[in-house]
């Protein structure tokens, strides 16, 4: 016969759990106070994400997509994952992508371990090349992607410099005459790692074809134009950028406008919307995935349960930011010009 446990008994548990909990946090503090992955060059960016898909952790917590999950507008509870994957098909509609017939070329530029280009691939028939600057995630995108999908491949490829024939002008078109180049170009979530913003824009028009589609979902910052940091903002964002190897957000506006002035899409017209409500609740819900699938951290030992611990503190920075405006999940749509404006 089991006795239960005397209320004097519980006490004490109790107060060794807190203990347990308040030592973890405080240690989780100490390393992520004492060990940013400040931004140094792209090579720091590559390593970084080279260490999150080699330690699993974020895969086993967040599934094949690396990015933020659509929750509808207004937002509404929903699995963490099948947000993710809605994500990608909101976007898909909002920019037009469904309208391209199968067998279209899309480029994922930032494809992390392939979540959104197999998607691509898999239901709407594009013919898909992601590219990520982490070699690590390239070969992880290759061992999750069934033979079922040829049409859906990875490299290990730098966004400010695509290993990649430019898509306009005479010396870019066919025997048939017709533009060689990618139909549409998609990024997501890459651009808060590019230090050169105007280049990472004018990379991503140079191989889209005229007439082709871009998308773009970003997370920015609030324009200076619409009121500058206070002291509280200036440190969050230092940490935004610092302990995710961030050299800067764009605003909105400022993305927009490098878009519009890159000399690979004269003329073109891009089109913004702020999904910053429909996206605001992936930052708590990456939080307790944790506890939804504690078995996900557990299985990899007290390195991943530390790791875990460790971003906690950028993920509820990010997630007071994103409330407060600090920062925005910003979306872009443009067609290139068939014709460049004089």
């Amino acid at each position: 016969m089991t006795l239960p446990l005397s209320h004097p008994t519980m006490l004490g548990l109790s107060i060794l759990l807190l203990a347990a909990l308040l030592l973890g946090a405080a240690v989780a503090m100490r390393r992520w106070l004492n060990r940013s992955r400040a931004f140094v060059s792209t090579a720091s960016v590559a390593q970084a994400y080279d260490r999150w898909t080699e330690d699993q952790l974020l895969e086993r917590l967040w599934g094949e997509h690396v990015h933020l999950g659509h929750y509808g507008e207004p937002a509404r509870p929903r699995d963490f994952r099948a947000a993710k994957e809605a994500f990608v098909h909101e976007l898909v509609h909002w920019s037009g992508l469904d309208r391209l017939p199968a067998g279209s070329r899309v480029l994922d530029v930032g494809c992390g371990i392939g979540g959104s280009a197999r998607i691509l691939a898999r239901d709407y028939g594009f013919d898909v090349l992601g590219i990520s600057i982490s070699p690590a995630q390239i070969e992880r995108a290759r061992q999750l992607t069934p033979s079922s999908l040829p049409d859906c491949r990875f490299a290990v490829m730098d966004a400010l410099s695509l290993d990649l024939p430019d898509a306009g002008g005479d010396a870019a078109r066919g025997a048939d005459g017709s533009h060689q180049g990618f139909d549409a170009v998609w990024s997501v979530e890459a651009g808060p790692h590019m230090p050169d913003k105007q280049r990472y824009a004018d990379e991503l028009l140079r191989v889209v074809r005229p007439g082709g589609l871009l998308v773009v979902a970003d997370w920015n910052r609030r324009d200076s134009t619409d009121g500058a940091m206070n002291g509280l903002e200036r440190w969050v964002m230092r940490q935004l950028l610092d302990q995710w190897a961030h050299p800067e957000f764009a605003s909105i506006r400022s993305l927009r406008a490098h878009l519009e002035a890159s000399p690979w899409g004269r003329g073109l017209q891009v089109e913004t919307g702020d999904w910053s409500a429909a996206t605001q609740p992936s930052w708590i819900d990456s939080i307790l995935e944790g506890l939804r699938r504690p078995g996900a951290i557990l299985g990899l030992g007290a390195p991943a349960v530390l790791q875990g611990l460790r971003e906690t503190p950028t993920l509820l920075l990010m997630d007071w930011a994103f409330r407060t405006g600090l920062m925005q999940f910003g979306v872009f749509r443009a067609r290139k010009p068939l014709q460049p404006a004089a």
